[in-house]
């Protein structure tokens, strides 16, 4: 956990959130990012604690400084659907912008804000450095009017105590609100059903925002199937036929700014297997599949934890997404350049390194070889997981020691 010195919240910032959205645009070889917009409006639903810190570099960072002493003020980390576009074939042949929006708390006085895009060796390839004035009048304050009904699932605590966790529907039309409280439902008992979350129930919040669609189901472009919906979902993103996302990133968190939130989980109406999970930006996953249950718990294992998938297809290396020469930060796989900051204090002694596959039963945690999509030069900590899985019944211990952490991250002073 990176940080520097204390912050105060109530020094430094109003309980109210400033939304900024961003462009990430390229191709394969340039990155840029670009201010679109800034929002503010009433409540802060994020940490309190740990304000100049992160729990991992991701694929981006956002720095908030106060531009009279320069002291950092807030970060913020995070992953983006345009970094992983970067690494496909279009990329090279094309260029493209995705959305990305971001929460910080809103600055007492004037603030500069600088967010960077990083590659694969967390070096940063693109930045870009804005001001934040509280006389600002073309920062515009969301309107709550016309905002869709919403439910709490699981209220444990204020927004300012705990993790709030937004639940909206993609692909449901207006008569079926019902139905969409009922899967929501449904993915907070799977989440729940898991360990740490389970054991740590009591530091969520669960809200399900019934935002509603012209159109029943979302888009299956190989089908040449295009719906017209809150958010827009699409599988065959590129051009894979089970990852299904958004791009329509602002639309998603307007409609939303009623509710106190960090974390959104987008259902979407539809029976086809797929689903996405980007680190603090949002899960989504089918409710009509077999499968929806462990799929939506191990997306979120994506959005809200930082973990990697940990599944590898055989006679794949893929040195572009980690280099062997340097440590991802997600926590649940490493290269072995820094194993130490990983799950190494979690290894029985004697437990070989690297641990062959075949002796996962005699070594419940150890160093396996394959993961991140990676059958070669990157290992993961348990021969089955969750972040692996779907017919496995949990998180490894690696990744349910590294969920842990980050609540506390949230939630502990």
């Amino acid at each position: 956990m990176a940080g520097m010195a204390d912050v105060s919240f109530e020094k430094v910032f109003c309980d109210s959130t400033l939304r900024l959205d961003y462009i990430a645009a390229g191709n394969s070889k340039e990155s840029h990012v670009f201010l679109d917009r800034m929002h503010k409006f009433g409540g802060w639903a994020g940490r309190r604690c740990n304000l100049d810190s992160i729990p991992y570099v991701g694929n981006g960072i956002v720095t908030v400084a106060d531009s009279l002493s320069g002291d950092t003020i807030y970060r913020h980390s995070f992953s983006t659907l345009f970094r992983e576009w970067q690494s496909t074939p279009e990329a090279a042949v094309t260029s493209k912008s995705f959305q990305n929006t971001f929460l910080i708390p809103l600055p007492r006085r004037t603030a500069r804000i600088t967010i960077e895009l990083l590659d694969a060796r967390h070096d940063a390839v693109a930045s870009n450095t804005h001001l934040y004035s509280p006389d600002d009048i073309l920062v515009k304050e969301s309107d709550t009017r016309g905002k869709s009904e919403y439910r709490y699932l699981r209220k444990n605590g204020n927004a300012e105590d705990v993790i709030d966790v937004a639940i909206l529907a993609d692909g449901y039309n207006a008569s079926q609100t019902e139905a969409f409280y009922r899967d929501a439902e449904k993915a907070v008992t799977a989440i729940l059903s898991h360990e740490p979350f389970k054991d740590r129930e009591s530091c969520f919040n669960f809200v399900a925002v019934a935002t509603v669609s012209e159109d029943e189901g979302v888009s299956v472009p190989r089908r040449k199937e295009w719906k017209k919906t809150s958010f827009g979902s699409n599988f065959d993103t590129f051009y894979s036929d089970r990852y299904l996302t958004t791009g329509n990133v602002s639309d998603i968190h307007e409609s939303v700014s009623h509710v106190p939130y960090e974390h959104i989980i987008i259902l979407a109406n539809c029976d086809v297997y797929g689903g996405g999970g980007i680190y603090n930006s949002y899960t989504l996953t089918t409710t009509g599949h077999d499968n929806f249950a462990p799929v939506v718990v191990h997306e979120f294992g994506h959005s809200f934890g930082g973990l990697a998938d940990e599944y590898f297809y055989e006679g794949d290396v893929m040195e572009d997404s980690y280099p062997f020469d340097v440590e991802p930060w997600e926590p649940n796989i490493t290269t072995l350049v820094d194993f130490d900051s990983k799950w190494k204090s979690l290894l029985e002694e004697g437990t070989p390194v690297p641990t062959q596959r075949n002796e996962w039963q005699r070594y419940p945690v150890g160093v396996f070889e394959g993961g991140g999509y990676s059958f070669r030069g990157v290992y993961s900590p348990a021969d089955r997981c969750r972040m692996r899985d779907n017919e496995w019944h949990g998180f490894c211990p690696a990744c349910r020691r590294a969920l842990n952490s980050l609540i506390d991250f949230y939630v502990k002073e």
